[in-house]
């Protein structure tokens, strides 16, 4: 290996960590009202439905977020994009911190904002896609991928934070931490070299990636994928407390036990898709998905079978956001992959908005999340259809 070689392999590296730590620095901000939605839903007086909206409004927000993000990734790059993603990042975090969280407008207010950090995986994909080559791209994005993580931090570090130095605690920290990284991922990342600038609006460059059949075959699996894995983590403290009777530190750390589960899944499913084909990781993780949804849908004892069931969902959906992206870097043009991660990262996103307003709609009327999970299972019986329909082309399976 020459200098310079040596040199572009540090390089890439580099922009891979700083991405990663970009995207888990943002969803950390992005989850904080998760793990304090059970607090708010006794401080307000809330509804099952108040509080499940309040825990999605981040979610579809940074969902639709990702779209603009992907597009202005393709055409500025994430030097530039990762800290004014981060820098905006701050002020819906201080405005909830400070003012916010006495109201349940204030809050669906700054959760609203708060949702322009879950915007931040559209701007890591493009970004560390360019410096990989494909036969390892999978691995490259799954490693990417750990920084979904932050919602892990955010589940272990928010109510704990709160208990030791009050309700403004959580904010301050991650909004002093979005900071710094804004500044040191302007002066670490780079652009990758030959790093193409797309041409054309952006609303050309986005209906040229609605065009394109992997857009919308990648945005239904990722919105079963990734989708239930952010409405899992995001609703799981509520589920947890309501239908096992847990407290809400205890119902925070299975949730982070969760996250974490799935966050070491997601490289491996990366990994994997680079030696044995995306499509097959795709096919046996949504089987696994199936088999444990059916199986909580009857809401068993929690130790072992419930605890077993989230387990299995955990790994599985973790392994499938992987698998989804290294699906993508093979079947996206290079100067499209930002176009086309924004709009399947933002059906992911929609994937998981909808999921936490079904289930709390569905146990205040009936009384059981069991109808939910059922979905849960038909849903993901239907992408392995999808995933089938990608059975012809020798590159993915």
């Amino acid at each position: 290996m020459t200098g310079s070689d040596s040199a572009h392999d540090r390089t890439r590296w580099v922009v891979l960590v700083m991405a990663a730590l970009g995207f888990a620095v943002n969803f950390w901000a992005w989850a904080l009202l998760s793990p304090l939605g059970p607090l708010y839903r006794e401080e307000l007086g809330l509804t099952s439905f108040q509080q499940a909206l309040l825990v999605a409004v981040p979610v579809i927000v940074g969902s639709v977020g990702r779209v603009a993000a992907g597009v202005l990734t393709d055409r500025f790059g994430g030097r530039i994009m990762f800290p004014a993603v981060s820098a905006a990042t701050i002020v819906p975090v201080l405005y909830l911190g400070f003012s916010g969280q006495y109201s349940l407008t204030g809050l669906l207010v700054g959760g609203f904002f708060l949702g322009i950090g879950g915007s931040a995986f559209a701007v890591g994909v493009p970004t560390v896609n360019a410096w990989f080559p494909p036969e390892r791209r999978g691995t490259a994005l799954g490693l990417f991928g750990i920084g979904m993580g932050g919602t892990a931090f955010s589940a272990l570090t928010t109510v704990p934070l709160v208990t030791a130095a009050g309700k403004t605690a959580p904010v301050i920290v991650p909004a002093i931490v979005l900071a710094v990284y804004a500044v040191a991922s302007y002066l670490l990342i780079r652009e990758a070299p030959g790093r193409t600038k797309p041409t054309g609006s952006a609303a050309h460059r986005l209906l040229a990636a609605a065009k394109l059949p992997i857009t919308w075959q990648a945005s239904g699996i990722y919105a079963l994928s990734f989708g239930g894995y952010v409405a899992m983590s995001v609703y799981l403290p509520t589920y947890l407390k309501t239908s096992y009777e847990l407290t809400q530190a205890d119902a925070a750390n299975r949730m982070a036990g969760f996250v974490v589960l799935a966050v070491i899944a997601r490289p491996l499913g990366g990994w994997l898709s680079d030696r044995v084909a995306p499509a097959r990781v795709l096919n046996t993780t949504l089987v696994a998905v199936v088999a444990a949804a059916v199986v909580q849908a009857f809401t068993p004892m929690l130790m072992p079978m419930g605890t077993a069931a989230f387990l299995v969902l955990a790994v599985a959906l973790g392994a499938g956001s992987g698998a989804t992206f290294a699906l993508v870097a093979i079947m996206a043009p290079a100067d499209q992959v930002g176009s086309v991660t924004g709009i399947v990262g933002a059906a992911g996103g929609l994937g998981g908005f909808v999921p936490p307003l079904i289930m709390g709609a569905l146990y205040g009327s009936y009384g059981s999340y069991g109808g939910g999970l059922a979905l849960l299972a038909v849903a993901a019986a239907a992408t392995v259809l999808v995933v089938r329909s990608l059975s012809r082309r020798p590159q993915v399976v």
